[in-house]
Parts: C-alpha cells; sequence; structure tokens
C-alpha cells in the first residue's frame, strides 16, 4: 500500500467529497471501492498501524450488521478485524493511504495532512 491509495464508496458523500478534495489538489489517487475490493485482515490492520487507533473507532457502529453481530459487546480486537473483513461495510470511510500514513477523511480535510 505505498503511493496514494483511497479505500472509496462512491455511494457516500464524504468519500466523494475527498476524492474531489484530492482531484483539486491535483492528486489522482488509486480508488479502492472497498466493498467490491475488500481489504484483507493484514490490510486493515496496516491501515489501523498507520491511523494509530484501535479497531472500533474504524467502525461504522450504525451499521445494522454491527448490530446484527453483537459487535458491541465485543473487546477482541482481532475479532473487530475479522469482522470488518468479512462485513466491510463496517469500516469507515474514506482511508486515505499515502507512502506509509494513513487518514481519515472526516473530515475531508484531514487527508490533507498526509499529501
Amino acid at each position: 500500500m505505498m503511493g496514494l491509495t483511497i479505500w472509496h464508496n462512491p455511494r457516500c458523500s464524504k468519500s466523494r467529497q475527498t476524492l474531489q478534495l484530492l482531484r483539486d489538489r491535483g492528486v489522482e489517487p488509486e480508488i479502492v471501492e472497498y466493498l467490491k475490493d475488500v481489504p484483507s485482515e493484514a490490510e486493515i490492520r496496516a491501515v489501523l498501524g498507520m491511523l494509530g487507533i484501535a479497531p472500533r473507532a474504524l467502525m461504522r457502529t450504525g451499521e445494522a450488521v454491527y448490530k446484527e453481530l453483537g459487535l458491541k459487546d465485543v473487546a477482541d480486537a482481532d475479532a473487530l478485524i475479522a469482522a470488518m473483513a468479512a462485513h466491510p461495510i463496517l469500516i469507515e470511510r474514506p482511508v486515505v493511504i499515502n507512502n506509509g500514513k494513513a487518514a481519515l477523511g472526516r473530515p475531508p480535510e484531514d487527508v490533507l495532512t498526509i499529501l
């Protein structure tokens, strides 16, 4: 995951805004539609390390599958990472990765710190 990459969901307004912000800066990232091209557990771990956050901080806790799987009560980091790999809708978006650094585009301007 070297170079500039965005884990993108074209149906998400924040993801679209972040992609446009990058393009407005003259940057064309590699676009990974993570719901179709699902990140592996190892890739999720790597991004968590770059972000410096715990797995739950990268999760969309309002998603129905989060509640269905009872993830609120799961404390094991490996289990949360496995859940994100199995159900990528749980991964917060967008994530921008650039040469060993990552930023969550919430708000979109936060990704500018790693350019």
